[in-house]
């Protein structure tokens, strides 16, 4: 591989990567704390929120990523009467999706976490005095998450793959600008850099979600 040519490229290329890490922050920012509300949602007594959150849920899991991106950037503005309101810049609407989708998959992790915890957990938390709010920060969710750990730090890499799915709404991000460079040069070297940025971006993130849960396993 020419060298010179790796390096007249990867500016763009970088600027793309740019895109696709500030996706994945606001993503994980935003869908962790979404998912954790629709599980509370699912189990609460109040039966409408239930079933809205078991609709979400399902709607969400059940339908392709790529339509739900499709739907925000492009149909949105195409719903009568309020579509002239819900234009979006394409970034923020399929970011909106992508928070949307990895909510309710985050859910459903959570819910397996909430699941594997033993109910005499909630009594022996009852014995000591603790009232619902401090029996849930302290005992439930610190359980939760331990347990639910290993599956976000496989979620979070996925998303990260994920974030390519901005090329086909036309967000100029890191599999853009490698599709671009290839077109012009007539050469695949674009896709291999890309690829290279992909792998070191899911080796830090590997690296992170180990060190915590090392850290929680001796806790």
């Amino acid at each position: 591989m020419d060298l010179d040519y790796i390096v007249r490229i990867s500016g763009p290329m970088l600027e793309g990567a740019w895109t696709t890490m500030l996706l994945f922050l606001i993503v994980i920012v935003l869908s962790i704390p979404l998912g954790f509300i629709v599980t509370l949602m699912a189990k609460s007594v109040i039966k409408p929120l239930q079933w809205l959150a078991h609709s979400y849920i399902y709607v969400m899991r059940g339908t392709p990523l790529l339509l739900q991106l499709l739907f925000f950037c492009f149909g949105l503005p195409q719903i009568p009467v309020i579509g002239q309101y819900l234009v979006m810049d394409r970034f923020a609407a399929a970011t909106l999706g992508f928070v949307l989708n990895y909510g309710a998959y985050f859910a459903e992790i959570f819910r397996g976490g909430l699941l594997s915890i033993d109910k005499g957990q909630h009594e022996a938390a009852k014995v000591l005095g603790l009232s619902k709010w401090q029996t849930l920060r302290k005992v439930i969710i610190a359980q939760m998450f331990r347990v639910a750990l290993p599956a976000l730090a496989n979620e979070s890499i996925t998303l990260v793959k994920d974030t390519a799915l901005l090329y086909a709404v036309a967000v100029p991000e890191l599999l853009y600008f490698a599709k671009t460079a290839s077109n012009r040069d007539f050469t695949v070297t674009p896709f291999v850099v890309a690829g290279v940025i992909y792998l070191l971006m899911t080796l830090v993130l590997t690296l992170f979600f180990k060190t915590l849960e090392r850290r929680f396993k001796f806790e």
